[in-house]
C-alpha cells in the first residue's frame, strides 16, 4: 500500500499510540527510512514526507525540506519517525543529536516538534516518552 493511501486511515494523530500506528510500515524497510508527517493546531494530519536513506545503518536529516514543509503546510507540530532495520529501537547518539537540531530549527517558526519514534519490527521507541523532548 502506497503511503498516501494508509496515510489517509489517518485524519488524526492524537497520541504516541496513533503515531506508532501511522509508522509502523516502516519497520519492514530494509534501509533507513524517516518519515514526517504535518499537524493542525487540532493534531489533524496536514501531509506527510518520507525520506530513504540508502544505507542500512546512517540517514542524512533534511532539516531544511522538513522546515520548508512545516511553512508550506502551515503546520503547528511535526511527527519524525525513524526506522532501526538492525531492530535495536534505542535511540542513537546521531538519532539524539538530529532531533535536538530539528527541534531547534523548527521551534523560532512556531512549530513544535511533537514526538521522534524509532521503529523496529520489535517495538516503538518515542523520544517524548524516554524525556528526549
Amino acid at each position: 500500500m502506497a503511503w498516501s493511501e494508509f496515510l489517509s486511515q489517518f485524519r488524526r494523530i492524537a497520541d504516541a499510540q496513533a503515531a506508532g500506528a501511522l509508522f509502523a510500515p516502516l519497520a519492514e524497510e530494509e534501509v533507513e527510512v524517516a518519515a514526517f508527517v504535518y499537524l493542525a493546531e487540532d493534531q489533524r494530519v496536514l501531509g506527510m514526507r518520507e525520506v530513504r536513506s540508502e544505507s542500512r545503518e546512517t540517514f542524512d536529516l533534511p532539516i531544511r525540506a522538513v522546515v520548508a514543509d512545516a511553512l508550506r503546510f502551515d503546520a503547528r507540530g511535526v511527527v519524525m519517525a525513524h526506522n532501526h532495520p538492525s531492530g535495536d529501537s534505542t535511540p542513537s547518539a546521531a538519532d539524539r543529536e538530529a532531533t535536538r537540531l530539528l527541534a531547534r530549527a523548527l521551534d523560532p517558526l512556531g512549530v513544535r516538534l511533537i514526538d521522534h519514534l524509532v521503529v523496529t519490527r520489535h517495538g516503538v521507541t518515542s523520544f517524548r516518552t524516554l524525556g528526549l523532548l
